[in-house]
């Protein structure tokens, strides 16, 4: 059985959004953090609004602080961006802007980008929608193989989208894409609103979970340690027994935290 390290502990900037980006960076040194994962929207790093030169200077703030960045995460879960459009110059604009964002990550060195599958409306036929999504991920997968990077799969919440929200769904997805630049990934958040055990992603997927959000909830809510009432140390126990070394990512999306975000990270 492994031991999850305090390093694999991962600073996000979603609960930071009030505040400057080299705030949030200078609280990941504060609370000695290693990793980090950034949530890329406005105003920290918002790719459409970005030259390349401006990523670049990100990329040196953080290097500046002996910072990692462990995964990209572009805003995805609003408009405009549904890989599973069914407009046609959404869905081209939504690959469009991963492309981008697969591009800015290599600028930051971060191995991932963090992916969902999008939304298709709620009165039509569910695989029409899958289709699409399936279509816009062999796009990016390609191209993000293309660039040696990788795509992190993150299954939602029923009100979030109607596609990926469980391990079987999510399996089913990376069998048919089935491409060493696609992997997936777990949020703690989905998984206890869906009724799912942690163990069997590890189970059904092995290796190919490549990521986690650890977060606490009620059972939703993506809420802070011991703010929620999941079975976190059990958690803690299956990613020990599954020799789970990456990240496990504090993403705090809960409006609670945006006031004073580093009274989060202390708990």
């Amino acid at each position: 059985m492994g031991k999850i390290k305090r390093s694999q502990i991962t600073g996000m900037n979603f609960h930071y959004l009030h505040y400057p980006l080299d705030y949030f960076l200078d609280a990941m040194v504060k609370y000695e953090f290693e990793k980090i994962e950034l949530w890329g929207a406005a105003p920290h790093i918002y790719v459409e609004d970005l030259s390349l030169t401006a990523i670049r200077a990100i990329k040196k703030e953080i290097a500046r602080r002996d910072l990692e960045v462990v995964c990209f995460t572009p805003e995805q879960c609003m408009y405009p961006i549904n890989l599973a459009a069914k407009e046609s110059a959404i869905r081209e604009r939504s690959v469009a802007y991963f492309k981008k964002s697969i591009d800015a990550a290599l600028e930051l060195e971060a191995p991932m980008v963090l992916v969902t599958a999008g939304w298709g409306y709620r009165n039509e036929s569910r695989r029409e929608a899958w289709s699409r999504t399936q279509d816009s991920l062999e796009q990016l997968t390609a191209y993000a193989k293309k660039h040696g990077s990788v795509l992190a799969l993150e299954p939602l919440q029923k009100i979030e989208s109607n596609l990926i929200n469980t391990l079987p769904d999510l399996k089913e997805m990376l069998d048919s894409i089935h491409s060493p630049a696609l992997k997936g990934m777990v949020d703690t958040i989905p998984l206890a609103v869906e009724g799912e055990a942690l163990a069997s992603y590890f189970e059904e997927l092995r290796e190919d979970i490549v990521h986690i959000h650890f977060i606490d909830g009620d059972p939703g809510g993506h809420l802070a340690w011991g703010d929620g009432s999941l079975p976190l140390e059990k958690y803690m126990k299956t990613l020990g027994d599954h020799n789970y070394n990456r990240a496990l990512t504090l993403e705090f999306t809960s409006s609670q935290y945006l006031i004073d975000p580093n009274q989060a990270v202390e708990k």
